[in-house]
Formats: C-alpha cells, structure tokens, sequence
C-alpha cells in the first residue's frame, strides 16, 4: 500500500493516506490492538473455579467471590484490550487475590485452590507490570 496523497481524515480530523478509493486514517493503524486473551482466560478461570467451588462444597462465598473477581478481571482485561496502558482495574484485582490467597494458602498449606491461585495471580501481575515497561 503506497501512499498516493494526502488529505484530512473524516474520523479524526487527522491526516490520512489516500490509497486507491480508500482513506486510511494514521489513527486506525496504530490504534489496532490485539485482544487480550491471557487477561480473558485468567477471568474466566476465576469465575469457573468460583462455580467448581460451589458445586463440589456448597460454598456460596466461592461463588460470589468467583463471580465477582472473575468479572472484576474481565473487565480489567477489557480495559487491557482497548488501552495496552490501563491496566490499573487488573493489577489491583490480581494484586488483591494475590495477598487474599497467599494468606490462604500459608494457613492452610493446600495447594489447591488457594496456592495455585495466588501463583497464578502473582504472574499476572508481572505480566502486567512487564506490559508497563
């Protein structure tokens, strides 16, 4: 795609490149992002294992905690996917689960859930912190 002319892009009021019949604006090529999948899976494991939780114990405090951080890190993850820089909702939810399940799991020395969980959620946050940099 080379570019041909300039012009103002419509969206933005930008400048965009005029390629063919159609204005690409500079703003939709550098504000594509890929989706934030890692973010979306560890969501989606809080909110599974908060229904395991309940199933199998008959924890209904599994289940709303669950249900609760699971959305809680949905959303920071799409917070995540719109803005590679906002991870502020996600880091403070892995951060909590991480102190949260840590005292769990040093009370208790189960490595299921509570010591997986906060392994899991501390490498959330170094990942986290490592998109910061």
């Amino acid at each position: 795609m080379s570019p041909v002319k300039m012009k103002m892009c419509p969206k933005t009021a930008g400048t965009a490149w005029l390629t063919g019949l159609q204005a690409v604006c500079c703003e939709d090529l550098v504000g594509t992002m890929a989706i934030d999948w890692i973010g979306f899976a560890y969501a989606a494991l809080l909110a599974v294992g908060g229904v395991v939780g309940y199933t199998r114990k008959g924890s209904k405090i599994s289940l709303a905690a669950g249900l609760t951080f699971g959305s809680v890190a949905g959303y920071g993850a799409y917070c995540v996917t719109c803005d590679p820089r906002n991870v502020k909702i996600s880091l403070f939810s892995a951060f909590l689960l991480t102190i949260i399940m840590g005292m769990r799991f040093k009370r208790s020395k189960k490595l299921m859930p509570a010591g997986l969980l906060a392994c899991l959620s501390l490498l959330m946050i170094l990942r986290l912190v490592f998109m910061l940099l």
